[in-house]
């Protein structure tokens, strides 16, 4: 079986959840199946992932490594907030994880950062 090689030139999205259910951002299991749905949603294929839960009620931090690149969460449910990092290159679409991550966390607002990744720019020479 032979892979096809993925373009460096990819897409990272940042983006910052403010104001969701503090029950939707302690739980590793959920966080990681709603990871897992944005990343088939943006048609990604998923190689691995760990997620840590810092105790009862408290935040996760986790991430899904994929062959595209990958995806990451942060949360705080004592502030109502989550950051994710979405970068994907190749054919994927990280808007639509994007959009799944954020239909289920439910956020009162976001701010979402997006970066081009693996694009050549001219260089200027120094004298």
């Amino acid at each position: 079986m032979t892979m096809a090689a993925h373009r460096p030139a990819g897409i990272h999205l940042l983006a910052d959840f403010h104001g969701v259910d503090p029950a939707l951002l302690t739980t590793s299991a959920d966080i990681d199946a709603l990871l897992r749905a944005g990343a088939q949603a943006a048609g990604a294929r998923i190689l691995h992932s760990h997620f840590h839960s810092f105790g009862e009620a408290m935040g996760v931090t986790g991430v899904l490594l994929l062959a595209e690149s990958h995806i990451s969460i942060h949360t705080w449910p004592e502030y109502g907030f989550a950051a994710a990092d979405i970068f994907m290159c190749g054919d994927a679409q990280p808007q639509l994880a994007l959009r799944v991550i954020e239909l289920a966390l439910k956020p009162a607002s976001r701010v979402v950062q997006t970066i081009e990744r693996g694009v050549a720019q001219v260089a200027i020479k120094l004298p």
